[in-house]
């Protein structure tokens, strides 16, 4: 089986011989492909819906891996009990949706001892989560798949609260920057893409909240340059 860009870029981050968890598994690509290359030990794949668990179970059959997944219906992490897995995967979903998975089973995922992220969209808000809820970011990872540029972010529990230097680093990951991530310096100047855009598409109109929101672009423009200076 060969996964995609994305997928693969996740699999690879996951330890050897671990129990894993992933949550909202889809079609199960990611244990399959882990379970058959032997790197882990066993994985419970969740979802929160029937059809992509059935889609999951399909593909655990035609590989013969039955025994060595347990499939789940429900939402996020309320699915395992305390110390069942050792690593989880949550991916392909919004940083605010995988922020509220992660409160919401908070026990749990201060127990793992180790959880890759994979927001789609709002990795800041997420960034935030963690460094309010005392979540230590390990690693942080680029992968580029057709277009897009993806963040890949791996945490653990340390229990301590922590403050960013910058805000910025809540719109870019300072891991990527601090090891000069081979993706960073593109995806950097698509962030500052996407403020020009926003600012040209609300010029000309009035307003205190539009006069704010172009000072805000203009902020990050400005930080992220600084940032594309400090790579270079």
């Amino acid at each position: 089986m060969k996964l995609s860009e994305r997928l693969q870029a996740i699999a690879n981050l996951v330890d050897d011989n671990v129990i894993l968890a992933d949550i909202g598994t889809d079609h199960g690509y990611i244990p399959v492909y882990l379970l058959n290359n032997k790197k882990i030990k066993y994985v419970v794949a969740a979802d929160i819906n029937k059809g992509p668990l059935e889609n999951a179970k399909k593909e655990i059959l035609v590989n013969n891996l039955q025994n060595k997944v347990d499939l789940r219906l429900g939402s996020g992490l309320s699915v395992l009990k305390i110390g069942e897995v050792d690593e989880a995967i949550i991916a392909g979903m919004g940083g605010v949706l995988i922020s509220e998975i992660l409160e919401d089973s908070f026990e749990i995922a201060k127990d793992l001892k180790k959880i890759i992220l994979q927001p789609m969209q709002a990795s800041d808000e997420l960034r935030k989560y963690l460094y309010n809820k005392g979540f230590e970011i390990i690693d942080e990872v680029l992968v580029k798949e057709d277009f897009r540029i993806y963040e890949i972010i791996i945490v653990r529990y340390k229990g301590k609260v922590s403050e960013v230097e910058d805000n910025i680093y809540y719109e870019v990951g300072k891991k990527v920057i601090e090891k000069r991530d081979p993706l960073v310096l593109e995806f950097i100047g698509k962030k500052i893409n996407e403020c020009k855009k926003i600012i040209q598409k609300i010029e000309g109109k009035e307003g205190e909240k539009i006069e704010n929101k172009i000072k805000e672009c203009n902020y990050k423009i400005q930080k992220l340059k600084e940032l594309k200076s400090y790579v270079c």
